[in-house]
């Protein structure tokens, strides 16, 4: 299989780093033309599953803008340009929890829409966590930091607790890895 070649891009939105829509012109593999194509650049980012020296998952309770309601949510943030996804991935642990972690397992980059665009999502997980400096959160959201257990975890996820794609899907990463399962 090949793939759709972009022929020409304009950019109809921009604001600033966080949201840039274009308009492609795309050739499909069989040679067809499409003028219209919309496209989203989201500046990428970074979730992490991490869990404690103790074996506690470092959770957030907290709302989002989109979600309706209360939703758990891992540690993340985006990747400033320029940033390596891992670096990316140590500094937002830092930030958002207080703790480091000295073994990091890449559970995989993935494109956020396929079709579209919108970032991509580089998912870690982070083990042995341990609380190394007092917190300063610049979030706009209220967090509150929770300790669950991994069976806690598994309930919340079967729960639809995690209301954000990303961060359900490094949860449920990070519990098949922990199975042997890898990622």
């Amino acid at each position: 299989m090949q793939s759709w070649k972009t022929l020409e891009q304009h950019t109809l939105l921009e604001n600033g780093r966080w949201l840039t829509v274009e308009r492609r012109r795309i050739e499909l593999p069989d040679g067809r033309v499409i003028d219209d194509w919309a496209w989203v650049r989201l500046p990428s980012y970074v979730n992490i599953a991490a869990i404690t020296e103790e074996g506690k998952w470092l959770c957030f309770r907290q709302t989002k803008y989109a979600v309706e309601g209360l939703s758990l949510a891992p540690a993340g943030g985006y990747i400033e340009p320029d940033e390596d996804p891992l670096l990316a991935a140590q500094r937002e642990l830092g930030e958002e929890t207080g703790c480091t972690a000295p073994r990091w397992t890449a559970l995989g980059q993935y494109a956020v829409d396929g079709n579209r665009g919108a970032g991509i999502a580089h998912l870690y997980l982070a083990q042995g966590a341990v609380k190394t400096r007092d917190l300063h959160r610049d979030d706009l959201e209220e967090q509150e930091l929770l300790l669950l257990d991994q069976a806690e975890v598994e309930s919340a996820l079967r729960a639809g607790a995690f209301k954000v794609l990303p961060w359900a899907t490094v949860m449920a990463l990070a519990l098949l890895h922990l199975r042997g399962g890898g990622a």
